[in-house]
């Protein structure tokens, strides 16, 4: 019985941070897999993220259950600033037409390009917040929902994480959104137009670096309100992102590519396997099972769970 209610909980607990993982990687599948741009970047807005939520809940006493939640929406409106900005001024030269029909189509540039601004980003938020590791404090971080118990009165437990559960409600409603937005709105239906082909995009009269202006920037903000939401049980500094961008890849990727829904589940799987294997494996070992995972499913499926054989012209 203790056995079986161990691995339970451990499966609720490896679900809730899924979710969370499946929502960043939906950021990252907004500019890896729509726009094809390798952004070494992805882990530095998803700091920010952190740091945003935190100044506000902490400064302005955003509270309650879901005042986190809120918080880190609220800091996404900032880093999608911010991702636009970065776009126009950089990216925006070595993406889009501007590059169709180069050798790489530009990844090269997008390359260190990215990587520069992963580094002046990670270092000025070092000279800025510090380099000392804090949490947003909670009440319901170190509170759960009971439920059980099952089998007697000496049954089994199962135990739900308050701030986790409301983490989880956030991601999988900001996934869906992000979902209908992409499938059934006009604009959503530009930006894969855009992103799947910008010669012929703007012979249609598609404005391309616009759409990958927004599809930079949304998948910043996205990702950003998944840091927020990890910030609630996870201590971070300046160089916390390169600690998930790794997680983001592999989600996107095992997923398959340009499916958001994919992303998704690609990172809901992760934080499954990585959970459990807690049940046999040393915590250090976690992320290792990550990538047998991933190395099994690139064996016998190459384009992901949920992505397609295409052939790009």
């Amino acid at each position: 019985m203790i056995f079986f209610e161990s691995v339970l909980n451990t499966l609720i607990a490896g679900l809730m941070i899924g979710a969370i993982y499946g929502l960043m990687c939906v950021g990252l599948a907004m500019i890896f897999g729509l726009m094809r741009v390798i952004n070494f970047a992805q882990g530095e807005f998803f700091m920010l993220g952190m740091y945003g939520t935190f100044y506000l809940v902490t400064w302005f006493g955003i509270g309650g259950l879901f005042g986190p939640a809120v918080a880190a929406v609220i800091a996404s409106v900032s880093v999608y600033l911010l991702g636009a900005i970065i776009h126009s001024g950089l990216l925006s030269k070595a993406t889009g037409i501007a590059v169709a029909g180069t050798e790489g189509e530009g990844h090269y540039p997008q390359l260190i390009l990215t990587l520069g601004v992963s580094l002046v980003v990670a270092n000025g938020a070092l000279m800025i917040f510090g380099n000392m590791p804090t949490v947003i404090k909670s009440q319901f971080s170190s509170s759960a929902w009971t439920l059980g118990p099952y089998g007697g009165e000496d049954g089994m437990m199962l135990f739900i994480n308050e701030a986790r559960g409301a983490a989880v409600v956030m991601s999988i409603a900001v996934t869906l959104a992000v979902y209908y937005f992409i499938s059934r709105t006009t604009l959503g239906k530009t930006l894969r137009a855009a992103a799947d082909n910008p010669e012929a995009a703007t012979y249609m009269g598609i404005d391309v670096q616009r759409s990958h202006r927004i599809s930079f920037a949304v998948g910043a903000a996205i990702t950003a309100i998944s840091g927020g939401l990890v910030a609630t049980y996870y201590p971070f500094q300046p160089y916390v992102g390169l600690e998930f961008v790794v997680i983001m890849y592999a989600g996107v990727v095992l997923g398959g590519l340009g499916s958001i829904m994919g992303a998704f589940w690609g990172g809901l799987i992760i934080g499954v396997v990585q959970q459990m294997s807690t049940l046999v494996l040393p915590m250090q070992l976690q992320n290792g099972m990550i990538f047998v995972l991933f190395l099994a499913v690139i064996l016998f499926r190459p384009q992901g769970l949920f992505g397609k054989n295409v052939e790009r012209a």
